[in-house]
């Protein structure tokens, strides 16, 4: 189902894009001081929109608001309604340890030591600003008027400007999902068994059928109390709060430049490098681009030359090690182990008659992939990547991925590493070890690594609710 023309004024704009001409961004984490100013200053926030950014605009700037669980409630929204917004969201991201030990924040990552998202401390909302060169500052004074300050206690988060890397060195943001906004996928038919790129609306935007055909749960009001509001679309008489917003994960990773680089240099040097990121420096894939098209990628030359393969030519990570972070964080693969092999050869393959298919260790992509708004902040020693996220679903995108492939120990079969730049590398469980990577070797053994050092530690987190603009009116109409 496509998203109708006159809801793209209620979406705001992030979903639709990562505005990388817009190089400069600021990160505002506030916490309501006077939650009836809060609210007032609430109803005159006006978010960057879809149709602001439809038919190609080119805008100068852009705003955004999300909020927390506890920001919510400090605005006044019931418990009651509370609890219809998904459990991750509302436990928070740093509440509950066996979510950190799942999300890899244990040791020197674990929540006790954040500078900022500690339980019980989290922020109520989240302003991001994002401007062309040079326009930063003039945003920024419009936006911390004397109204917010009254409202908020507000902390900065600033941002290094946007040039296409990450503090590491290598090329980023390569690699999205296209969403299908005008709703022409049809989700488990044949062409699901290969790995495609286009993914329904729904795994982004609440409201609007996802890759399993459904939509995910938003929280419902009596009508009667929420005049403003979107109906619910399976239900028209209830107020849909949760419609055309969706959920946003923050992350603080700062990332050890210098201890990364020193590691490589002594082990392997830049072919080293590029086998744990599992792209080259300068973005290019190490796995051949293949010949069949992919659904969602393309037709630029330049997109199917990022993004136009997948790993089943390298099932024995020769080219590109079944571990290396981009195969961990989007595995690229279909319904179906080795793709859509034809009726007659599935049935082969079945009864074991010489079919040979990779085993199937990896849940298929497109139920778990993201849209990632990350920015990178700092310089020097002090610097690293505001990882910032979009789904529908905090549990079976982020938190899956986080937990299932990155900080996995136990990743596409193999045992006692996680993901080599992300992983926290602490034994789990008591004695096994998490601080391997394997490299193999298409003319010898494979080359092992044991004790990776730890290349990046979580300095912050939390999962935020990026709400439609009728949602936003209604929370400022509360008392």
């Amino acid at each position: 189902m496509p998203i109708p023309p006159h809801d793209l004024a209620d979406i705001q704009g992030l979903v639709k894009s990562g505005y990388g001409p817009l190089t400069e961004a600021l990160s505002l984490l506030l916490r309501v001081k006077d939650a009836e100013a809060a609210r007032a200053w609430l109803g005159g926030f006006h978010p960057t929109t879809m149709a602001d950014l439809s038919a190609g605009k080119r805008i100068p700037a852009a705003r955004h608001l999300a909020l927390t669980a506890p920001g919510l409630s400090a605005l006044g929204l019931a418990d009651a309604v509370l609890e219809g917004f998904s459990p991750e969201f509302v436990g928070g991201m740093s509440a509950d340890r066996a979510r950190s030990r799942r999300l890899g924040d244990v040791g020197p990552n674990a929540p006790e030591a954040w500078a900022w998202g500690r339980a019980g401390e989290e922020p109520h909302a989240l302003l991001m600003l994002f401007a062309l060169p040079g326009r930063l500052p003039t945003l920024k004074a419009e936006v911390l008027t004397p109204a917010i300050s009254a409202a908020f206690e507000i902390t900065e988060l600033p941002t290094a400007p946007l040039d296409g890397r990450e503090p590491f060195g290598f090329v980023d943001g390569l690699s999205q999902p296209r969403v299908d906004w005008a709703g022409t996928r049809q989700p488990d038919t044949s062409e699901d068994l290969d790995y495609g790129n286009l993914i329904s609306s729904g795994e982004f935007v609440l409201g609007y059928p996802n890759e399993y055909g459904l939509a995910t749960r938003t929280p419902r009001l009596d009508p009667t109390g929420a005049p403003g509001l979107p109906r619910a679309a399976d239900n028209p008489d209830k107020a849909d709060l949760g419609r055309n917003g969706t959920y946003l994960v923050f992350r603080q990773l700062h990332q050890d430049v210098d201890g990364f680089w020193r590691f490589v240099d002594a082990n392997g040097g830049l072919p080293l490098a590029e086998a744990m990121v599992g792209r080259r420096k300068d973005g290019r894939p190490l796995v051949a681009t293949g010949q069949r098209p992919i659904r969602g990628v393309g037709p630029e030359p330049a997109d199917v030359a990022a993004n136009g393969f997948d790993f089943e030519s390298d099932g024995e990570g020769l080219a590109c090690p079944l571990t290396g972070h981009v195969r961990r964080a989007n595995p690229r693969t279909g319904d179906q182990p080795g793709g859509n092999l034809g009726p007659i050869r599935t049935l082969a393959g079945m009864l074991g008659f010489g079919i040979e298919r990779q085993p199937d260790t990896i849940a298929s992509s497109r139920f778990h992939r993201l849209l990632r708004r990350g920015r990178k902040y700092g310089a020097g020693a002090d610097t690293g990547l505001h990882f910032i996220c979009l789904g529908a679903s905090i549990a079976r995108q982020f938190e899956f991925v986080q937990g299932a492939w990155l900080a996995s120990a136990k990743f596409g079969g193999l045992t006692g590493e996680q993901d080599p730049l992300l992983g926290a590398r602490q034994p789990f469980p008591e004695g096994h070890p998490t601080d391997g990577f394997r490299w193999p070797q298409a003319d010898g053994p494979c080359r092992a690594f044991d004790g990776l050092p730890q290349f990046v530690t979580v300095r912050g987190g939390a999962y935020f609710f990026l709400p439609g603009v009728r949602a936003l009116r209604y929370l400022a109409s509360l008392s």
